[in-house]
């Protein structure tokens, strides 16, 4: 099986008013013969669908068109993680039809719900007789936002293992885990910048293996983090930006990412595949061969100082990471 993960896609803004006049592939630019290579797409999800609510009281908020539920669609995504710093950012109501618009188009979701309970329940992919789950977490910026008993949210949870919310989590991950194949923790943690994990999370990544997780997927800084190879399980900090109309740092570049093909062969993880990309006119493109270089050769770096091997494929044009 293999499994695609990217990190934040953003719909809002610019990539929204882009989609007024382009069709809905368009902001996946020639990436999707990647996409069609695998059997489960994953991302995360950084704006709500709908075109309802106000927007919040903050500098950033993102929201697309309901119409571009489609755009999902035309990438074949199977679920999306929600729990991050844009899911409220038009309310409750912008969120209810969100979760409106994925279900009628097919698509999973976790990490937000009606309530807590269900913030906190596993997307559940069923690919033969494999189960893949997606818990969804965030700790970024909106401790207000999190879901209650009769309130809907996102799933907050601070990164600290002692917070009796890291318990939850832990034990939603040995739960869950009784139930699939293949567990998926997204977070969507820590700062905006910066290229090493953040203190705290090389060890809690470690704590939610330890409890059954088998990927973690880091995402919320805008470029990307190293990948730690812990009890042959991957995990990314942070797959960085993959589609948005942000402005680039000319140094930090978070204009460049992957795309983190997984592969697994019954229920273990095999090898990783990073696709270099770039974020080029509202779409995700594939980098030209010069400049992927230069991004795998960034992420061979960081990934050598936790303690992976890397090695550039000429031959696919991929970063890859064996580990079983």
């Amino acid at each position: 099986m293999k499994l695609l993960l990217t990190g934040d896609v953003m719909l809002g803004r610019l990539v929204n008013e882009n989609l007024k006049s382009h069709p809905p592939d368009y902001p996946w630019g020639d990436t999707l013969p990647v996409f069609k290579e695998a059997d489960v797409r994953i991302c995360n999800l950084e704006c709500v669908i709908s075109s309802k609510g106000s927007p919040a009281l903050k500098v950033f908020t993102f929201r697309s068109d309901p119409g571009n539920i489609a755009v999902l669609g035309a990438a074949g995504i199977n679920a999306v993680s929600l729990a991050n710093n844009h899911t409220l950012d038009y309310g409750r109501e912008a969120l209810a039809d969100t979760f409106v618009l994925l279900e009628k188009a097919g698509i999973r979701y976790a990490g937000a719900g009606p309530n807590l309970l269900a913030a906190q329940h596993p997307a559940i992919l069923e690919m033969g007789l494999v189960k893949v789950g997606l818990l969804s977490g965030t700790d970024a910026n909106e401790p207000g936002w999190g879901a209650g008993s009769d309130r809907s949210g996102i799933w907050y949870v601070p990164v600290e293992k002692r917070d009796p919310r890291a318990r939850d989590l832990i034990e939603s991950i040995k739960e869950a885990k009784t139930t699939v194949n293949l567990l998926i923790v997204a977070l969507h943690w820590g700062s905006n910048w910066g290229d090493e994990p953040e203190p705290g999370h090389r060890e809690f990544a470690h704590m939610l293996i330890d409890a059954g997780a088998d990927i973690i997927f880091g995402h919320s800084c805008h470029v990307f983090r190293g990948i730690e190879i812990y009890r042959k399980r991957p995990i990314i900090y942070s797959a960085g930006d993959f589609i948005d109309d942000y402005a680039v740092d000319a140094i930090e570049r978070n204009d460049e990412s992957f795309i983190f093909m997984i592969e697994i062969f019954g229920q273990s993880i095999q090898k990783i595949l990073l696709y270099p990309t770039i974020i080029e006119n509202f779409q995700a493109r594939l980098a030209g061969l010069s400049r992927a270089i230069n991004i795998a050769a960034r992420m061979e770096s960081l990934c050598r100082e936790l303690g992976t091997q890397a090695r550039w494929n000429e031959a696919s044009g991929t970063l890859d990471i064996k580990i079983g």
